[in-house]
């Protein structure tokens, strides 16, 4: 937590996000690594100031997911020691979103990436419902899921560009030790930048 309250405070601080379209958000979000803008990715604010390096123990929690995520499914190459060939995996992004109690996000796709690394994404704090839909369409079918704090989410494959988004959080939910009332998400991605 004490890290996540670091990023927070900057150098580049958290703030409301912003949709595509420009409209803000009713999540707080601060960037690692590389920023998202309307006009595409970039390695420093608004104001000029370089946003902050993709932490290793980021880096390395996401590497040690997808590994263990990869050696349980089937759309996997193999070395010849029969391990899962992730070493490809390199993210240079996290994205921070507070959700407050009254915070949400609609049905998204990340598709702003021009590799389609999966996607990790850690909880903390207060239990979220974490809707998981298909491929085409904002619609049905979807399936919602909790995420309670400490739950960590790989979605690749054919599910990578799957519609997905936050409906609600459930208050009062988190651990009273973490100190922290809401959510905290935090998603660990590849760009493809050079």
């Amino acid at each position: 937590m004490q890290r996540c309250r670091g990023w927070a405070r900057g150098p580049v601080p958290m703030r409301p996000g912003q949709t595509p379209g420009g409209r803000p958000m009713s999540v707080q979000t601060v960037w690692l690594g590389i920023r998202w803008t309307s006009e595409g990715y970039r390695r420093e604010s608004s104001a000029g100031v370089v946003v902050p390096q993709m932490p290793e123990a980021l880096t390395s929690l996401a590497a040690t997911a997808i590994h263990d995520v990869s050696a349980m499914t089937e759309h996997l190459r193999f070395d010849e020691h029969g391990n899962p060939m992730t070493e490809s995996f390199s993210p240079d992004m996290a994205l921070v979103n507070f959700y407050d109690h009254a915070a949400k996000m609609g049905l998204h796709q990340d598709k702003d990436e021009t590799c389609q690394a999966p996607i990790v994404s850690l909880s903390l704090g207060d239990t979220a419902v974490f809707r998981l839909g298909n491929i085409e369409t904002k619609n049905k079918p979807w399936q919602d899921i909790e995420l309670a704090s400490g739950d960590l989410l790989v979605f690749g494959g054919p599910s990578r560009m799957a519609f997905h988004g936050v409906p609600m959080t459930r208050p009062g939910t988190a651990d009273p030790a973490l100190g922290l009332s809401g959510r905290l998400n935090i998603t660990i991605r590849q760009t493809g930048l050079p």
